[in-house]
């Protein structure tokens, strides 16, 4: 069950204070360093998002934060290998999932059948954004799994700033991390991880939105591949 919000919510300005003062006297922390300064600074506030490819961040929240809640968004189209990884780390710690206010079912029937094909940005828009959006409504803090060598459009991302979008700090405890610091850390400490990144999927998203890659493509070429689309819209 998530943790109760604290009794009122700090104001963004607060907060904003709070993201950019830790942003300079944190930078260089590792990311346990980070995930115990958030158990600190955001007590029974704070949330973590696990998108169920490689699951480290999972691994460490377990063993050096595990009042943190880990969540995880349905959006009714995922793979069932991403799925069935979701069930393996529920095994272990406890996972909330959350999903969209309309079924599949119900959106198609509103906005015509396969959304994805048509418009994604207004399907991820309702199938992600949106429940993580209403989630973080009560919460000061946000720690996702985000690494900046998996996309070029994140090399300026703080691993600690104000999501003005979404109200919270947002704390990313691997944003440095390199694919060889993940590597290494995910062999080192069995970390659970999705079958299909073995299998030419380097980044997992919804089933119908997510191709395998070829060799000598970007990571990100097969999330959306054919639109000029390169990010879901919860990190933006």
């Amino acid at each position: 069950m998530l943790a109760e919000a604290r009794t009122g919510k700090r104001s963004p300005e607060i907060l904003r204070a709070l993201a950019d003062r830790a942003s300079h006297e944190l930078a260089g922390a590792s990311a346990v360093e980070l995930l115990e300064w958030s158990t600190q600074t955001f007590p029974g506030s704070v949330v973590a998002t696990q998108s169920m490819a490689n699951t480290a961040l999972t691994t460490l929240i377990e063993s050096f934060a595990p009042q943190i809640p880990i969540v995880f968004v349905d959006t009714g189209y995922h793979f069932e290998e991403t799925l069935e990884t979701r069930d393996r780390i529920a095994a272990r710690v406890e996972v909330v999932t959350i999903s969209s206010a309309l079924t599949v079912a119900e959106q198609a029937e509103r906005y015509g059948a396969d959304l994805w094909s048509t418009d994604p940005d207004r399907c991820c828009a309702m199938r992600k954004v949106a429940p993580l959006t209403d989630l973080l409504i009560g919460k000061e803090a946000w720690i996702s799994g985000l690494r900046r060598a998996t996309a070029t459009t994140r090399v300026d991302w703080q691993p600690i700033a104000y999501d003005e979008a979404k109200g919270v700090v947002k704390i990313s405890p691997l944003l440095l991390w390199t694919d060889g610091d993940l590597a290494a850390f995910t062999s080192e400490h069995d970390v659970i991880t999705n079958p299909l990144l073995d299998s030419g999927y380097p980044s997992i998203g919804c089933a119908p939105c997510t191709r395998q890659v070829n060799p000598g493509e970007d990571q990100r070429a097969g999330r959306w591949s054919g639109f000029d689309k390169t990010e879901c819209g919860i990190h933006l």
